[in-house]
């Protein structure tokens, strides 16, 4: 496939091409609550070509790779297109061209446990959530696996193998008195080991006795509190209000926003820092390099309190004057690399969980996020619960814990990071132009809010 795909790009009248092909096979099974509502394992194969020529871009993707040297012409025809009609340089931030092999180095190899054995696995957890009984009326069991073998090669010289695998789940128990209903979950995930779907009868009894209790929690009142966040909701907060703000792709587009994200701009106090990484072995996140052959890094976004970088494909960072931060990411070959995401999070402080309780006479302790939306710069997501703060001490559960407001204000009143960093992963992934879920990671400790509006009753 390499020389196949070195072919392809070589000698072209572009400034640029690149191939890519991959293959992947992909799991899924689904319970909801009594039955079996999904077992599914699907192949799919196929290649993609990008080609830059005097400003514009060309892409085609194909099924059959002897589809392939016709679609170049394809793709080199339209970058032409493109590029006269538009009439814009665009410059690639130089990289080095990298021959590398990326095998897969896992724990618990998933392509070793047959099928019937992971649908016996989730449904020894449904059982049990089953069995809990009332209020507990039914479950949400998923299991998720992808293993793709991924080839690159550039017309600057650049010949890239990579095995990626991607495997998440959610066990969750819906509980159900009169009119009124709620959920509670564990997410799990890994990009190198099956081990973190087992032992989580724990876990499941857990969440059955949370969504029990949280029928007979109260409404949080609304209100202006102290707010602490767990790190799971804290990483979600970081990835999504601060994030793809930081997605430089967007940026190079928007001026108004270049004068918003300005580097140098304080944004907060000397103890936050916030990064984004694919360095980390076992993240969903996990990517050594990306989908233009750019070695991956951890990217500093906000260093003590400044902002000191951004995320990058080579077109945003030509554009830009700056480096490549290997965060052009494609779902997969149907579509071309924008700039994403990979492992985002708040780096660790120096608080204990008892120093972010500290001082506060009534709070919040917000917990587990289940989604929020953004605009621009203001924000809200819902908390999965929350347990009030009351004279430093963890109080009564509370439900509907929506959390709101200005994203620049909020890191402001960051006032407390904690250091122990939870390494929890889950289902989902993230959305953007129409590549949705790609595989991410949050990777942060809890953080004190000195002052957030919470929205409830």
């Amino acid at each position: 496939m390499k020389a196949f795909l070195q072919a392809l790009v070589k000698d072209r009248p572009a400034d640029y091409v690149e191939a890519r092909y991959e293959e992947s096979t992909t799991v899924r099974i689904v319970y909801r609550g009594p039955r079996l509502e999904t077992v599914s394992e699907s192949v799919l194969t196929g290649g993609a070509l990008r080609a830059l020529v005097n400003g514009g871009w060309g892409f085609v993707s194909f099924n059959r790779p002897e589809d392939a040297e016709e679609l170049v012409s394809a793709a080199l025809a339209a970058a032409e297109r493109v590029g006269r009609e538009r009439g814009e340089k665009v410059t690639l931030a130089p990289v080095d061209p990298v021959e590398a092999e990326v095998r897969l180095d896992p724990g618990e190899d998933p392509r070793r446990i047959s099928l019937a054995q992971k649908v016996d696995l989730m449904g020894e957890y449904n059982r049990r959530i089953m069995a809990w009984g009332p209020p507990v009326t039914t479950s949400q069991v998923l299991y998720q696996e992808k293993f793709t073998r991924l080839w690159l090669c550039t017309s600057e010289g650049t010949a890239i193998y990579q095995e990626k695998l991607d495997l998440a789940g959610l066990l969750g128990a819906v509980a159900t008195r009169g009119g009124l209903t709620q959920i509670a979950r564990h997410g799990f995930g890994s990009s190198r080991d099956f081990g973190v779907a087992r032992g989580l009868e724990g876990r499941v009894d857990e969440v059955c006795r949370l969504a029990a209790d949280l029928l007979d929690a109260p409404v949080v009142q609304a209100g202006e509190y102290p707010v602490v966040c767990d790190p799971r909701l804290a990483g979600v907060f970081v990835h999504e209000a601060f994030g793809h703000l930081s997605e430089a792709d967007d940026l190079a587009e928007n001026p108004s926003l270049q004068q918003v994200m300005k580097l140098g701009r304080r944004f907060g106090r000397d103890i936050l820092n916030i990064y984004d990484s694919g360095l980390e072995r076992g993240a969903r996140g996990y990517l050594p390099f990306d989908d233009e052959g750019t070695p991956t890094e951890k990217t500093y976004l906000i260093r003590e309190g400044v902002l000191v970088g951004r995320l990058h494909s080579r077109e945003s960072a030509g554009r830009l004057g700056e480096r490549p931060t290997g965060n052009a990411r494609a779902l997969d070959f149907r579509f071309p690399p924008i700039c994403r995401m990979r492992n985002t999070g708040i780096e660790a402080g120096t608080a204990s969980f008892e120093d972010l309780l500290e001082g506060i006479n009534l709070g919040v302790y917000a917990v587990d996020s289940y989604g929020g939306e953004t605009n621009g710069e203001m924000f809200t997501f819902t908390a999965g619960y929350g347990r009030m703060i009351r004279n430093g001490e963890l109080a009564e559960l509370v439900r509907e814990v929506k959390l709101t407001g200005n994203v620049f204000h909020t890191l402001e009143n960051i006032d407390a990071i904690g250091r122990d960093v939870s390494t929890g992963e889950g289902p989902g992934g993230c959305g953007k132009g129409a590549q949705a879920p790609l595989p991410v990671s949050h990777w942060s400790p809890p953080i004190r809010i000195r002052r957030a509006v919470i929205g409830g009753r």
